[in-house]
């Protein structure tokens, strides 16, 4: 879990070694940093805009997300820029990305590293 307050969750009874899931995590949060909002120059998940991912044992992974605004120009887009950038993922099952905006998003969700980089500190 990051310091912007997302969760990567396994799903019970799991046949995914602690390990491995470790090394999956680490996977898709550098897939998921790839991903920017085009009007923020910091990617979303330090944005704080991913708010859960669930893995299951066969590595399909279902992510809830936000966006900074619900009227954001790229909600049409911005989830599926986050399939395709988890799908390049190896070994990757199925993936689902759901659109949430309970609880809203706020810049206090952002990590200590978008704050400094959006001169918000």
């Amino acid at each position: 879990m990051s310091s912007s307050g997302e969760q990567i969750v396994q799903t019970e009874t799991s046949r995914l070694s602690a390990e491995e899931l470790e090394d999956f995590t680490a996977k898709l949060i550098a897939a998921l940093k790839t991903v920017y909002d085009p009007e923020i120059p910091v990617d979303i998940y330090e944005l704080g805009l991913i708010y859960k991912v669930d893995v299951s044992d066969d590595k399909d992974v279902e992510v809830d997300m936000t966006l900074t605004a619900p009227g954001c120009p790229v909600a049409g887009e911005m989830p599926v820029m986050v399939e395709n950038a988890l799908e390049a993922v190896e070994g990757i099952g199925k993936v689902k990305v759901n659109m949430v905006f309970d609880p809203p998003w706020t810049p206090d969700r952002m990590s200590e590293a978008a704050k400094l980089e959006l001169n918000m500190f």
